[in-house]
């Protein structure tokens, strides 16, 4: 007898081939005692370093709790680890087949001496936490290890999580603070050319120079990813269509402000400055852009084609044909040689805009996708518009009609993660970005030290803090009409984020329209054909439109690499976003397959941290440090 095929709810919906993340458990501890943490910590990390110098791997099972976890991000090897486990850790280790790479893990008590740290949410067990340095064969980095008393064995000290991550190759450190450039060659050298000179010969590859990297794309994942390059000293060329650069934003819907704050957002080298709003509106981003660039000395051809591309695998080379609009208004065609090529050209891929009976037919003035969408018209009073999806864009376009005398439905097919910025931003981030918080790059490295199955596990509770606070709002949705649910495996926003890049709202006022009456919704039925003024659903009912806009999400980044550069590269490269079998997000900002060739996107905080990952690895290839077959 046939079996039904059990269908999955859309809120644990993950990408093809993704693994379902698994929330980790919590350790059955003893409450912390009062005890000399730095002696503690330096006890347990000279067991550590021993058993790594001298290769004792067994000995890792007396120094990680069962169900511990290390991280690993380029330190023990070229690609993102998380070993659950002791077993996984020794394994791991037993198979590099250079052996070992890290030489010694120390206490770093330059900002944070060890200290009590929760390992849970709601900060009932308490751990020994301390900040340290890693020294590699090759290079240096930061680190944190959090310890518990093991009470099922005496009592003994064991890391619960160890991060490890590497932040520098040795003899190839960037040129910031003492490593800066000195800006003037002195001396009398005839035909000696000024900086501004310079500047101009770089930034139009003239000459015999090439770069060795070039990056498709200049929204945030391309300008952080070749500033990175750039410190590294990295020849890179960002190409972008746009005729300026931050207009992938500027050219988005007429109301869009980002929905992290600033303390969240800061680009590598240059925060933000101090009085910048806490959430920054489109075009100011792209202002911002475009500043970044000119600041850091990024070499953007704007107006710019790509017309082919080729790999040669025997040269370990891309041949890229480009056509260029110069400044001056003459096009000139280029042949260039680099060895990387980056897509930065967005988190997601294209726009996914469904295909439904009639669509030809629609007699309204606009239908057309989220990204299509450059705001709603003035002078508008009683016109009709139907928004299709009810994640931040959907909500941002319905409110945006709303502001303007629209009459507007919200159609909400499946479920929808909501929560309010305030309690998100109170709860999420509270400690890490906010204002007097630690610097960005502590902050980082303290949440990137969370392996991401026990941070679903913490965010199971956070999600229940955050419904506590936003209980009015979510009675009122329901009771509106709107489906709500709590993200994958109740643990909310940043769980969906990762593991389908959709499906959740960050209220910013539109929740309390839908509440009101004020915008209606049509939740639970899919459009059967799009009628010459209006759509048909399932149902049998049809709605009247004067304007529809899909808010309808984007395609996997493969998508975008397949119209790009062709079957025979999409067919190498692996798919993007979801996690893999250790809880690692999959192929993004990594080796994705195919050499000479990743996959960059994100948010900015994602973009600010990983640009850094994806240069090192880039340089160490270039040093001949790292082949790309390495495992």
């Amino acid at each position: 007898m046939a079996t039904a095929a059990v269908q999955v709810p859309s809120y644990n919906r993950v990408e093809p081939g993704s693994k379902q993340l698994i929330p980790a458990t919590y350790p059955n501890t003893n409450a912390l005692p009062e005890v000399d943490f730095n002696k503690i910590t330096s006890e347990w990390l000279g067991k550590l370093n021993n058993a790594l110098s001298g290769q004792d791997y067994d000995a890792f099972k007396y120094l990680f709790f069962r169900g511990s976890s290390w991280r690993d991000q380029l330190g023990l090897s070229w690609d993102y680890h998380t070993l659950n486990g002791p077993e996984k850790i020794i394994s791991f280790l037993k198979s590099r087949p250079n052996g070992n790479r890290i030489e010694s893990i120390q206490i770093d008590n330059s900002k944070f001496k060890p200290h009590a740290s929760p390992v849970d949410f709601n900060g009932k067990i308490n751990s020994v936490a301390a900040f340290l340095t890693i020294e590699t064969d090759i290079g240096r980095g930061r680190g944190i290890v959090r310890l518990l008393e093991d009470k099922e064995d005496g009592g003994k000290w064991k890391a619960f999580t160890l991060f490890t991550a590497m932040h520098e190759l040795k003899g190839h450190e960037e040129t910031v603070r003492n490593n800066r450039p000195n800006g003037v060659d002195h001396g009398g050298k005839p035909g000696r050319k000024n900086w501004q000179e310079r500047r101009t010969a770089m930034e139009n590859f003239d000459g015999e120079i090439e770069p060795t990297v070039l990056i498709l794309g200049a929204g945030q994942g391309g300008l952080t990813s070749a500033a990175r390059l750039q410190q590294l000293g990295i020849p890179t060329l960002i190409i972008d269509r746009n005729p300026r650069i931050g207009d992938n934003w500027r050219n988005r819907y007429h109301q869009l402000v980002l929905h992290d704050p600033v303390w969240y957002d800061h680009l590598p080298y240059v925060p933000f400055p101090s009085h910048w709003p806490i959430f920054t509106p489109k075009d100011k981003l792209a202002e911002w852009f475009e500043s970044y660039a000119r600041l850091l000395e990024l070499n953007v051809w704007t107006q710019t084609n790509l017309e082919s591309v080729n790999w040669d695998g025997s040269k370990r080379q891309w041949t890229v044909n480009l056509e260029r609009k110069k400044t001056d208004g003459t096009v000139e065609k280029r042949t260039l040689h680099p060895r990387h090529v980056i897509q930065a050209t967005g988190h997601s891929g294209e726009m996914s805009f469904p295909k439904i009976k009639g669509m030809d037919d629609f007699k309204g003035d606009r239908l057309c996708h989220s990204s299509q969408f450059k705001g709603a018209n003035s002078n508008s009073e009683g016109k009709r518009a139907i928004v299709v999806g009810c994640c931040n864009s959907g909500h941002d376009i319905a409110q945006d009609f709303y502001e303007h005398g629209y009459d507007v439905t919200i159609v909400q097919r499946s479920s929808t993660y909501v929560m309010s910025s305030k309690a998100g931003l109170d709860v999420l981030l509270a400690g890490l970005y906010e204002e007097g918080g630690p610097d960005t790059e502590d902050a980082d490295l303290i949440f990137m030290s969370i392996p991401n199955p026990m941070l679903k596990r913490m965010h199971v509770d956070a999600t229940k803090e955050i419904s506590r606070r936003d209980a009015d709002l979510q009675a009122g949705l329901e009771k509106a009409g709107f489906k709500l649910d709590s993200g994958p495996d109740e643990s909310g926003f940043f769980m969906k984020y990762f593991q389908r890049g959709g499906g959740y709202y960050i209220d910013v006022g539109c929740s309390q329209l839908i509440i009101d009456g004020k915008i209606k919704v049509k939740q639970g039925q899919e459009i059967t054909e799009v009628k010459p003024q209006g759509l048909l659903f399932a149902d049998g009912t049809e709605l009247k439109a004067d304007e529809i806009v899909f808010a309808t999400g984007y395609q996997n980044m493969r998508g975008t690499a397949r119209k790009i550069f062709g079957d025979e590269i999409a067919d190498q490269v692996k798919d993007v976003w979801g996690f893999d079998e250790e809880g690692e997000l999959r192929t993004m900002w990594r080796r994705t397959g195919h050499p000479g060739f990743w996959f960059f996107g994100g948010n900015l905080a994602l973009c600010r941290y990983f640009s850094r990952m994806l240069a090192l690895q880039i340089k160490a290839m270039e040093e001949g440090l790292m082949n790309y077959e390495d495992p």
